[in-house]
């Protein structure tokens, strides 16, 4: 029976990006065990995988919602930053331990996401193969798909491309460290130097193609396969289902599970919404007592977590961060969006909601309860908005999603 090991942050999407091909493959009869830090173990037996710690020294139980706490104050570069010293301290740990993990358990291939390339480096040390999941948006640089931590519209023109190429340089050195500990690393395990982070044998992205902007330069090896999200690999969230209204329209809001810290951005959501004939319900994300949002404009139903797919199956309207799983989500179900992105991809993600047709972006900078309101009102009450959701619903539902992903990784596993 082969073993497939997964690796990828301890952050809910990420992990409701790699849990359900995990659960696929399982479900085909292969052993599947996640790799990772304690305060992922939790979310992975609940998805019924097998799970082996890496970092418990380091990250102990706890650490992960420490540093989620640490984020919450955080938006734009600040927050960016924060999170690419984390994801380089994680690996240091990774490329320490995990050799030896893998080789104790005796892992056939290992499944990796993008923004953890560390997990290439231990495979080709062990000697197996990797698979590349890109969780969030492609990381590929192209002049003509502008940074994903920017709003920036896509176009071909000499100016947009002189633009992208000008920022890539000025980022670019902010990956240095993370690209020097692995090949300090590859030169102590006598590899070759790194060509490339992402796999050589496949790489995937949950993205329908019609989410994505047209890029030139994808290997062939790189498949949009469509969203791989299911309830079966997350845990069941308690939820006043009879306070909802019956008939009246349903706005679902929620800042995701990292930048749950912004009060005034849920007041200004609340704000917004309170003069609509419709019942606002917001997500906090976790992030704590709800006795400090008893006074929102418009009294809105307001819980800590919300059982996410069930509700925007009821949506009219997403009010998101712009998450990739987010917007995955609204998507299958065929839900226009209002974004206000954070920080790391959500404003990349964001644009091509705008670019899709299938929602309004309000920046973070430039939001105030009226600005927020024009865009909701022209969401709900523009039809296209909903008809281009409608489009990429059945993108989704023809892609080959979590299946099609799994047989592609099959591919790799009987060449090997």
């Amino acid at each position: 029976m082969p073993h497939i090991g997964l690796y990828c942050p301890a952050e809910t999407g990420h992990l409701h990006t790699m849990l359900p091909l995990g659960q696929e493959l399982q479900r085909r009869g292969h052993l599947v065990t996640f790799l990772g830090v304690p305060d992922a173990e939790e979310k992975v037996r609940t998805a019924q995988l097998d799970f082996m710690p890496i970092g418990a020294t380091k990250f102990p139980l706890g650490t992960t919602e420490a540093m989620f706490a640490k984020l919450a104050t955080l938006s734009g570069i600040r927050a960016l930053l924060f999170t690419l010293n984390w994801i380089r301290e994680s690996g240091k740990v990774f490329l320490e331990e995990a050799p030896s993990v893998l080789k104790q358990a005796q892992v056939d291939i290992l499944i990796v996401d993008q923004i953890t390339p560390e997990g290439g480096t231990v495979a080709d040390f062990v000697g197996i193969p990797f698979v590349t999941v890109c969780s969030a948006l492609p990381m590929m640089q192209e002049s003509s798909i502008p940074p994903f931590f920017t709003t920036w519209v896509y176009s071909q023109s000499m100016w947009n491309r002189w633009r992208n190429k000008l920022v890539y340089q000025l980022i670019n050195p902010f990956n240095l460290p993370s690209q020097k500990l692995r090949q300090k690393y590859r030169l102590k395990w006598n590899l070759p130097r790194e060509n490339s982070p992402d796999s050589p044998y496949l790489i995937l992205s949950h993205q329908p193609v019609g989410f994505e902007y047209p890029r030139q330069n994808l290997p062939q090896h790189f498949y949009f396969t469509g969203p791989y999200h299911n309830q079966q690999s997350r845990r069941k969230v308690d939820f006043p289902w009879d306070e909802l209204v019956e008939g009246k329209p349903l706005i679902y809001a929620s800042m995701g599970t990292l930048q749950t810290g912004l009060k005034q951005v849920f007041a200004k959501i609340a704000g917004a919404c309170a003069d609509l004939d419709a019942q606002l319900v917001i997500s906090l994300g976790g992030s704590g007592d709800l006795d400090g949002w008893k006074n929102l404009p418009g009294k809105p139903l307001v819980v800590n977590y919300a059982p996410q797919l069930e509700l925007l199956q009821r949506a009219k309207l997403f009010i998101t961060h712009a998450g990739m799983n987010s917007a995955l989500e609204a998507l299958t179900y065929g839900v226009p969006m209002v974004a206000i992105p954070i920080t790391n991809d959500q404003p990349g993600i964001a644009a091509r909601i705008v670019w899709c047709g299938v929602g309004e972006l309000v920046p973070l900078g430039q939001l105030t309860v009226s600005n927020l309101k024009l865009a909701i009102n022209r969401v709900l009450n523009q039809l296209s908005y909903k008809q281009k959701a409608l489009e990429l619903q059945a993108e989704i539902r023809q892609s080959g999603g979590v299946v099609q992903a799994a047989d592609l990784v099959e591919g790799i596993l009987w060449k090997k």
